[in-house]
């Protein structure tokens, strides 16, 4: 009965030295392990999920420090969102856990402030008329960023040629690019003294829903690439 710990022990005859060297050894993989996972992009994503809970609170503040601070929150986001991708391929700091949170990271930031958005729609007389706005818009990215990540993780686990098919690709880059700077607006706008809040308002809610139309869109040319996938 013994014998199933033996590999949980050193052999009795391992010289002290020996021992030492595989101490040291196991230490320093373990020492190696560490820095991979904590790199300084994998850094910056998890500023990013530990910023929401702060973009909440200062969202609910109503004076307009409060609205500087999660327009400026959702800034900073913004920009760690490319510097950590841009780090990671310079400086080749790139990890398994760094891929996976930082989509993560992403979709929880944008659909926690498209809720934000929904829930205290801005103080704009065409908002009052029509309630749905932003709703609809909202709906269709959030539901669009659940399903594309179902499907991924689907093709993940089938073959490369599938995995290929879902890669990230120019159409979602202008999707990201146009959601990012459409959300920037609406919050910024949430400042009433700004000077042409209401044309700003404008451009963000368009921009929203071009962000909304770029999202369908790339889930269908994403959906075509996989039904070509399977039928060959």
């Amino acid at each position: 009965m013994g014998s199933e710990n033996k590999g949980d022990h050193w052999p009795l005859d391992t010289p002290p030295e020996a021992h030492n060297h595989l101490l040291r050894q196991a230490a320093e993989e373990h020492q190696q392990n560490s820095a991979k996972l904590l790199t300084l992009p994998t850094i910056l994503t998890i500023g990013r999920v530990a910023a929401i809970p702060l973009l909440v609170g200062t969202f609910f503040m109503d004076s307009r420090w409060g609205t500087t601070a999660t327009t400026s929150i959702f800034i900073a986001a913004a920009i760690t969102d490319w510097l950590d991708g841009y780090i990671a391929r310079k400086m080749r700091l790139g990890s398994a856990f760094g891929a996976f949170l930082d989509p993560v990271a992403d979709k929880l930031m944008v659909a926690g402030t498209l809720v934000l958005l929904c829930t205290r729609p801005l103080e704009v007389p065409v908002f009052g008329k029509v309630p749905w706005l932003l709703t609809v818009p909202a709906i269709a990215i959030i539901g669009r960023e659940i399903t594309m990540s179902a499907v991924r993780e689907w093709a993940a686990s089938q073959n490369s040629k599938l995995s290929e098919a879902v890669a990230v690709n120019n159409l979602g880059k202008w999707k990201t690019a146009t959601q990012m700077t459409a959300l920037t607006i609406l919050l910024a706008t949430r400042d009433s003294s700004l000077t042409g809040a209401g044309t700003l308002v404008s451009s963000g809610v368009v921009l929203l829903y071009i962000s909304a139309w770029l999202a369908v869109w790339s889930l269908v040319v994403y959906m075509r690439k996989i039904w070509k996938v399977l039928l060959k």
